[in-house]
């Protein structure tokens, strides 16, 4: 995304009340997008990554917790339909969270204990 379209596409995020800034590029890494703050601590990072499909990376404190796939058919959207892919996106979904095995499985095995420098002294020098 160019830098004056992210601008045109804030400003009228911005109108929707949905909490938007323009994304900069960082070092020649990533490109101009799209960043929304969600109200539990979290963003997202829109279409900041060069490729042509509109997709998003959910970040909570610079780690990754989700994201929202591209969006089919994204690579051909105008800036009416970017806004309203960006304002209408459900944020609740992307959350990825670790769960537990459900396999039972018993204890962890206990690594056995090192040895001293007196136990090792005695198996090195037996005969």
């Amino acid at each position: 995304m160019d830098e004056e379209r992210a601008h045109r596409v804030v400003k009228t995020l911005r109108a929707r009340n949905v909490f938007a800034h323009v994304k900069l590029p960082q070092a020649g890494i990533t490109r101009y997008g799209i960043r929304v703050v969600l109200p539990d601590g979290r963003e997202a990072i829109w279409d900041n990554d060069g490729t042509a499909g509109l997709e998003a990376q959910i970040m909570r404190n610079g780690v990754l917790v989700g994201f929202v796939p591209s969006i089919p058919g994204s690579e051909n959207f105008g800036e009416e339909q970017i806004i309203e892919a960006v304002a209408r996106a459900d944020y609740d979904q992307p959350i990825g969270r670790s769960r537990p095995s459900t396999t039972a499985r018993g204890p962890a095995p206990v690594a056995p204990r090192p040895l001293g420098l007196t136990e090792r002294l005695r198996r090195t020098f037996r005969a």
